[in-house]
């Protein structure tokens, strides 16, 4: 499937969204910032991308966080994933948080999220008095054990 990117004049020099192995699920995105951003502990920060795309309607893109910035530096996404809707024509940014004890500097060009791209389907909601009943039933938050 191809997807249309636009680049943005203060991208410079990053390469467009990529898959970093072969069987990656999820294209690394890079930081488009000129100066560099410092995310002090607890701070967050909406961080540009420098691009925009077109997704084909039925597919939305998830930004997820990077693992490597998580365990490392308690760096993160806040509203993981964030969902891009197929019609939203916009630059990508990320919002980011550091859970760390030490300040993270964000330089242009720096990994600092994924973009998963999944297919989504709307439904019609329909409302009923009352739902079938399954084994589960209500129980939720921990119900099924550790």
């Amino acid at each position: 499937m191809n997807v249309l990117f636009k680049r943005h004049p203060h991208a410079g020099d990053n390469p467009l969204p990529a898959y970093e192995s072969k069987s990656a699920a999820g294209m690394d995105i890079r930081a488009a910032v000129e100066p560099d951003i410092t995310l002090q502990p607890g701070e967050r920060k909406l961080v540009p991308t420098g691009f925009s795309m077109a997704l084909p309607e039925g597919y939305e893109a998830q930004v997820r966080p990077r693992s490597g910035l998580a365990i490392k530096h308690g760096v993160t996404l806040l509203n993981a994933p964030g969902t891009i809707d197929a019609d939203y024509r916009g630059e990508v940014k990320v919002i980011m948080v550091n859970h760390g004890e030490e300040p993270f500097t964000i330089a242009h060009g720096d990994r600092i999220a994924q973009l998963v791209i999944c297919r989504v389907e709307q439904i019609n909601p329909e409302e009923v008095k009352s739902l079938e009943e399954t084994e589960r039933g209500v129980g939720g938050f921990g119900s099924t054990g550790i």
